[in-house]
């Protein structure tokens, strides 16, 4: 028997898995060894959300996400370059406002 009967398809198979590691290693994502510092935008940087509220700081920003968050409205609190604010989808926003002014009266 020769032995290129059983060399061929082992060499094929390597190859193989050689390409395979390769691309896996190529479209791979996340793996940066620095990481990215957040960047702060304006207020109409953030897509669709809505600005509902515009706290004094962070920590009046949560108590304020827990409100809405108490009364089943999803929010986000993004630091903003003009500061904290307290943002909801459109279809939440008139739902957002009215419990906000419950809380604050």
């Amino acid at each position: 028997m020769d032995s290129t009967y059983l060399l061929t398809p082992l060499i094929g198979f390597g190859v193989v898995a050689l390409l395979a590691l390769l691309l896996r290693w190529t479209f791979s994502r996340g793996h940066s060894l620095v990481t990215r510092a957040p960047r702060r935008g304006t207020p109409d940087d953030y897509g669709l959300l809505v600005v509902v509220a515009a706290p004094a700081d962070p920590d009046h920003g949560r108590r304020l996400c827990g409100v809405l968050t108490a009364d089943g409205i999803r929010c986000t609190l993004v630091e903003t370059t003009d500061g904290p604010r307290v943002m909801v989808w459109p279809p939440d926003e008139e739902a957002a406002r009215l419990a906000l002014a419950r809380h604050s009266d």
